[in-house]
C-alpha cells in the first residue's frame, strides 16, 4: 500500500534520511523508532507531503504522491500528533469535524460520526462534544486528536509521537483505548516513537533508525534475536529480557523448543507470551504442555525450555 524508493531528505548541509526504501502492507501497524534526530519525524512528514522529499519516490496504492496535489493527499491520510494540535477556539465536535467538513460531508453524517467516534473513545458526547480543548485533560485532547484523524475514515493512519506529552499513567489508559478501537483494525499505520516499548507493543513490524538511514526492519523476534549490526543490538540490548518476555510468544520460539507426546489437557497457546506462559508454570507446579494447533506438531513448554531460548539469543 505504501512504498518508498530511495528517499533522501536534504536540509541546507545536513541529510536528514538517507536513502531509505520500504514498503508497508495494507492493514499493517509499523512503528518507526530511534533516537532523538534519526530522521523518523522527518520520514513520516514526507508521506503527506507536509515536507517533501529531496530525491527518491513514495507511492500510496501505486500513485506516485509527488503527482498529487498536497492537500488532497492529507485529507485522505489521517495525522495524529504528539502536541494534540487542537484549534483551541474550536469545540471538541468542531474539532473533529474539520476535514468532514472540507470534504463537504452532510451535516448530520458529520454530526453522527463525530458521536460514534466520542462514544468509541469514552467521551460521552453529552459531556464533551461542546467542551473547547483548554477545559480536557491530556489523555482527552489525545483522544479528541485520534478522533479527528478518524472522522473521515481514512485508509492511512500516521501517527508522531501521539503519546509522548502524556503521564505514565494516562499513556497506558489512552493506549489501552488506541489498542480496543475497532476502527484501527483495517487502517494501515505508521507509528513514530522513541520508546522501544511502545513500538514493540503496537508495531506488527518495527523500523530502527539512526542519523538518517534505516538500519534493520523486522518484526519483533527478527530485531530480538537476528539484530543487523552492532547498534541494533546495543540499541536494544538493556530492554532485551523485558521485550523478549512481554512481546514475543510461543509461536515465535516454535521451532525452537522440543517435540512432545500429548497425554494430558492442555493449558497454553501458541499465541501467548513467554511471559504469560512462565506465569502459568509458576501457577500450575507441574509440566505444562502447549496445545498442539500448529499444523500436527505438538511441543512441550517448561521453564528450563523457555530458560535455554532465552540464553541462546542472548549469546547471539
Amino acid at each position: 500500500m505504501i512504498k518508498l524508493s530511495h528517499v533522501s531528505k536534504q536540509f541546507g548541509e545536513t541529510l536528514a534520511v538517507k536513502d531509505v526504501s520500504l514498503e508497508v502492507a495494507e492493514g499493517e501497524t509499523l512503528a518507526i523508532l530511534g533516537t532523538s534526530g534519526s530522521g523518523k519525524t522527518t520520514l513520516l512528514r514526507m508521506l503527506n507531503r507536509l515536507i517533501d522529499a529531496s530525491s527518491g519516490e513514495i507511492f500510496i496504492n501505486n500513485k506516485n504522491i509527488a503527482t498529487q496535489e498536497a492537500e488532497t493527499l492529507r485529507r485522505s491520510i489521517g495525522y495524529v500528533l504528539q502536541g494534540y494540535g487542537l484549534f483551541p477556539h474550536y469545540t471538541v465536535a468542531e474539532n473533529i469535524a474539520v476535514v468532514p467538513r472540507l470534504l463537504h460531508w452532510p451535516e448530520a453524517t458529520i454530526k453522527d460520526r463525530t458521536r460514534e467516534l466520542l462514544q468509541k473513545l469514552q467521551l460521552p458526547p453529552e459531556q464533551y462534544s461542546n467542551a473547547y480543548p483548554n477545559a480536557l485533560s491530556g489523555g482527552q485532547k489525545q483522544r479528541v486528536g485520534l478522533a479527528r484523524a478518524l472522522a473521515a475514515d481514512p485508509p492511512i493512519l500516521l501517527m508522531d509521537e501521539p503519546f509522548g506529552a502524556l503521564d505514565p499513567l494516562t499513556r497506558a489508559e489512552v493506549k489501552k483505548s488506541f489498542k480496543a478501537l475497532d476502527e484501527l483494525k483495517k487502517k494501515t499505520i505508521i507509528l513514530v516513537t522513541h520508546d522501544v516499548s511502545e513500538a514493540f507493543e503496537l508495531g506488527s513490524r518495527i523500523a530502527l533508525m539512526d542519523k538518517g538511514a534505516l538500519l534493520q526492519i523486522g518484526n519483533a523476534a527478527e530485531l530480538l534475536f537476528e539484530p543487523d549490526g552492532n547498534f541494533v543490538r546495543s540499541f536494544l540490548e538493556q530492554q532485551k529480557l523485558q521485550l523478549t518476555l512481554q512481546h514475543l510468544t510461543l509461536q515465535n520460539i516454535w521451532e525452537q523448543l522440543p517435540d512432545a507426546i500429548l497425554d494430558k489437557e492442555t493449558f497454553l497457546q501458541p499465541h501467548q507470551t513467554l511471559w504469560e506462559a512462565m506465569e502459568l508454570l509458576a501457577q500450575s507446579g507441574e509440566q505444562i504442555y502447549i496445545k498442539a494447533s500448529i499444523g500436527t506438531t505438538n511441543k512441550m513448554i517448561c521453564f528450563a525450555e523457555i530458560g535455554r531460548v532465552l540464553q541462546n539469543s542472548n549469546q547471539r
